[in-house]
């Protein structure tokens, strides 16, 4: 298995750009394959996957130069619509008016968010034997009817709940507001910038509750959790307790499972999309999403995190690119 937690944490460190260069002439021939430039720049769930995609490209196509930065999926979106980058990163459905102005959108993988809690608070057991369910969680993220552990059960401790919630724009929030049936201007706590800084925000606070993409909350070495955090179990069935079909987090193979066959609902599992602009389908661009697409490229997606597109899917999105 390839080992690629650097690159998770390499977010703490720069917010994120690759290697920026010199733009070159794009172009073909058979000795050199493509040669050009391609830039990217979205959202921090499809970041570290796309890093590996455009280095095997580049192993292929060695004059193809990628600028690659991760910063939300709104700011994927508006980069892609003013022409600032060829592809951006969206972990949220399309708006109709993004589509209005150009925005052409091919899914690449699926995955999901999760709602995170620290893994030191005095209730830990119980909740993850009791879950919350969507009711409660919009009690908590949309009503702010729940101001303390204690208003949601009894037996939780008589403590203030610290809520976090994405600063950004966010797919991971747009994804889980939808969960709790609002957008995320409605999603109600202390706003922190990217996965990363919302990680740590739960990690630093024992009475926290948040939510994250699942490849910042799971150490993709051991498959387990990350040090200090916790995965908030839904009770999808809204019967107290969290029942052996509903307890699929303590390994991130069990969950995207659960994700792959819907036992994890969506929202908040939610697809992961290329976007272009729909009069840009070049060329190298296209052989670039073709080449995510192949069975190589997908076939790694589960071992960091991700869930791949069954062949239906992936044709119908093969189709698109048609020039």
């Amino acid at each position: 298995m390839r080992e690629h937690n650097y690159l998770i944490y390499s977010f703490l460190l720069l917010f994120l750009v690759t290697s920026c260069a010199p733009k070159v002439k794009e172009g073909y021939d058979e000795k050199n394959g493509y040669t050009g430039n391609i830039s990217i720049s979205g959202a921090f769930a499809l970041y570290p996957i796309v890093v590996l995609w455009s280095e095997d490209f580049k192993k292929e196509h060695p004059h193809v130069r990628f600028n690659i930065s991760a910063g939300g999926a709104g700011k994927g979106i508006s980069d892609v619509l003013s022409n600032m980058v060829d592809i951006g990163l969206v972990s949220r459905d399309l708006h109709k008016q993004e589509l209005t102005k150009g925005a052409y959108p091919i899914h690449v993988a699926k995955d999901a968010v999760v709602g995170s809690f620290n893994s030191n608070h005095p209730n830990y057991t119980l909740i993850k034997e009791r879950g919350l369910t969507q009711e409660e969680l919009e009690g908590i993220f949309v009503q702010k009817k729940y101001k303390l552990w204690s208003d949601i059960d009894k037996r939780f401790v008589n403590k203030p709940i610290e809520v976090y919630v994405r600063s950004d724009a966010a797919g991971a929030a747009e994804t889980w507001a939808k969960f709790l049936g609002v957008h995320q201007e409605g999603l109600k706590g202390v706003g922190i910038f990217g996965d990363p800084g919302l990680v740590q925000a739960i990690k630093d606070k024992p009475l926290s509750i948040g939510f994250s993409n699942i490849n910042f909350v799971y150490d993709l070495k051991t498959k387990q959790t990350v040090e200090n955090i916790g995965i908030l179990p839904l009770d999808l069935n809204g019967n107290g307790h969290i029942e052996e079909e509903e307890n699929f987090y303590d390994h991130i193979d069990s969950l995207t499972n659960a994700v792959a066959t819907n036992r994890y609902p969506s929202p908040p599992s939610r697809d992961l999309t290329f976007v272009i602009h729909s009069d840009k389908k070049t060329k190298l661009l296209t052989a670039f999403i073709q080449f995510v697409l192949e069975k190589e490229q997908q076939g790694y997606l589960l071992e960091n995190g991700y869930v791949p597109l069954n062949d239906e899917i992936k044709n119908i999105e093969l189709n698109k690119l048609a020039l």
